[in-house]
């Protein structure tokens, strides 16, 4: 049993047996299913056929929940995709597990490409010596969404101004979360990314304000989450939950898209649900906490499986994918690390619905921030992770007691 197949199960290996592909066919896993976006991605394929006519990238998407397991079942059954997406959190495991390519001598050598206009920062999850396992497409920061229609009409400062007045931070966004509770029946002041902070985004949910606290997650092969710092983060959030009730709880669904909640942290991408919202919303940095400000980065990378049928065909149009021009049109989505991209008007002015105003809050936060905890072992850890998590969630949680099992049961993974 290898170590990817550690993530599978045998029973399910069936729903992925091998189907035959056109020999110019690149298939290509997503998890994304948005029509914009695969619209974009479609466009981008297109226009690699004026150097390959007769190519045709097939994306398929897989829901974000089951992405990484099912991904797994491709590669353990046989039937490897070309290239897929590849979220910081899983990285390191595949690369690990020798299943990735290295294409770090094509696209340093490719005519044109300019490797060396990639941050080193952004590159470090997926680069080991000279080996380049991947190529980050999205580096993109943890921004708190705010619905500014609520903010007013409740005649409350929004995040942005109280970011810009110099009082923005985790404690504050609590005194707000009260307020634009209180001043709008039966609307939640805050909820996780995606709703899902206590499950699939559960790191999504501890980091940021852990982070802001001076604490950590991990390193050294040391657990932080039992640390004052971060007790004293994970604390506040608790305290929102069941003492204030201002954040969705466990059990129940909230919708910051469809106006059910004041705020959430999501990334620039989940921008376009909101190309026809019923509310006037904006873009803030994330609140700053004893440790200052401390950007969070969520970042995924195009990657090519070493067992797809056409690895120098793939990695031609990961190159092509991943070239200046097209890095530029994937930013109205996705946060470039491509330095060209990021620092220039073509990333402020990319996005349709976020002003550039705005955006440059998105810059600064990518030049600043920190990518997500990832480590070779995170599958392990997120199992081990999520039943202790589980037991913080409930209203008569010691949190100190229940982070020092959370503690207990990775520390084994570290």
């Amino acid at each position: 049993m290898t170590k990817l197949t550690k993530f599978a199960t045998a029973g399910a290996l069936c729903a992925f047996m091998a189907a035959p592909v056109a020999a110019e066919e690149l298939r290509f896993t997503v998890w994304t299913g948005n029509d914009a976006h695969l619209a974009m991605l479609n466009g981008i394929a297109e226009s690699f056929k004026e150097t390959h006519p007769d190519v045709t990238v097939r994306f398929e998407t897989i829901p974000a929940a089951d992405y990484v397991q099912k991904l797994t079942f491709q590669l353990a059954g046989g039937n490897p995709p070309d290239l897929g997406w590849l979220g910081e959190e899983p990285s390191p495991a595949f690369r690990d597990a020798g299943v990735l390519e290295d294409v770090g001598p094509a696209l340093r050598a490719a005519d044109g490409y300019n490797y060396d206009d990639f941050s080193e920062p952004a590159m470090g999850l997926w680069v080991d010596g000279e080996t380049v396992s991947g190529i980050p497409f999205s580096t993109s920061p943890f921004m708190i969404y705010y619905n500014k229609t609520m903010f007013d009409a409740a005649g409350i400062a929004d995040p942005l101004e109280l970011y810009e007045q110099g009082e923005w931070t985790w404690e504050k966004l609590r005194e707000v979360a009260k307020e634009i509770s209180a001043a709008n029946d039966g609307a939640w002041g805050f909820e996780f990314k995606d709703g899902q902070g206590y499950d699939s985004r559960i790191m999504h949910a501890l980091m940021p304000p852990i982070r802001a606290y001076g604490g950590y997650a991990w390193q050294d092969g040391q657990c932080g989450f039992s640390e004052p710092e971060a007790v004293e983060a994970v604390t506040l959030l608790h305290e929102m939950v069941f003492d204030d009730k201002t954040i969705v709880p466990p059990g129940e669904t909230g919708d910051f898209f469809a106006g059910d909640a004041a705020m959430t942290i999501n990334q620039i991408s989940r921008a376009s649900r909101l190309t026809d919202a019923g509310f006037e919303w904006g873009i803030a940095p994330l609140p700053s906490g004893p440790a200052g400000e401390s950007p969070v980065i969520g970042q995924a990378g195009i990657v090519v499986f070493n067992k797809g049928g056409q690895k120098d065909l793939a990695i031609e149009f990961l190159a092509h994918m991943t070239n200046e021009t097209n890095v530029a049109t994937m930013a109205q989505f996705f946060p470039p690390a491509r330095a060209a991209v990021l620092d220039s008007a073509a990333f402020t002015d990319s996005n349709a619905i976020i002003p550039p105003e705005q955006m440059v809050h998105v810059t600064a936060a990518i030049n600043e921030g920190t990518v997500l905890p990832s480590h070779e072992r995170m599958p392990q850890i997120l199992a081990a992770l999520k039943p202790r998590s589980d037991a913080l969630w409930r209203a008569d949680a010691d949190v100190q007691q229940a982070l020092d099992a959370l503690c207990s049961a990775i520390s084994g993974e570290l």
